[in-house]
C-alpha cells in the first residue's frame, strides 16, 4: 500500500470519528491534489487559531483553486468548517478541510465528481 493511501484511508476514518461526511471519492481526489504536502505534518493540518493560515486557505484554495469570488461568506464558510471539525480537535487535516469547504460550496466539479 503507497503512503498515500495510508492517508486517504486515515483521513477516510477520521471523517467518521469527528462526525463529517465527504465521499471517500472526493477525499482521494482532494487528497492527491495536495501532492507531497500531505506528508509534511506542518502542512497536513489547518490551524484554525491562526489568521495568516486561514487567510492562506482562503486565497490558495477558495479564490485561486476553486474559483470563487471573494465575499464574507468565504471567511464564514471557513469559520464554518473550523467548528464542524471540532474545537478541541488538534488534526485538523488538511484535506478534510477542503473537502468540507468543495462540499459547502458544491465545487465537486473542480475534482470530476
Amino acid at each position: 500500500m503507497s503512503k498515500t493511501q495510508i492517508k486517504i484511508d486515515n483521513y477516510i476514518a477520521n471523517t467518521s470519528k469527528i462526525g463529517v461526511k465527504i465521499s471517500p471519492e472526493l477525499l482521494t481526489a482532494v487528497t492527491k491534489g495536495l501532492g507531497p504536502s500531505i506528508h509534511l505534518k506542518d502542512a497536513e493540518c489547518v490551524s484554525c487559531g491562526d489568521k495568516s493560515e486561514l487567510d492562506r486557505v482562503k486565497k490558495n484554495f477558495l479564490l485561486k483553486k476553486l474559483g470563487l469570488d471573494d465575499s464574507p461568506a468565504l471567511d464564514a464558510a471557513i469559520k464554518e468548517v473550523c467548528e464542524a471539525m471540532g474545537k478541541s480537535n488538534r488534526t485538523k487535516y488538511r484535506a478534510i478541510f477542503y473537502g468540507l469547504l468543495v462540499v459547502k460550496f458544491k465545487k465537486e466539479d473542480v475534482y470530476g465528481m
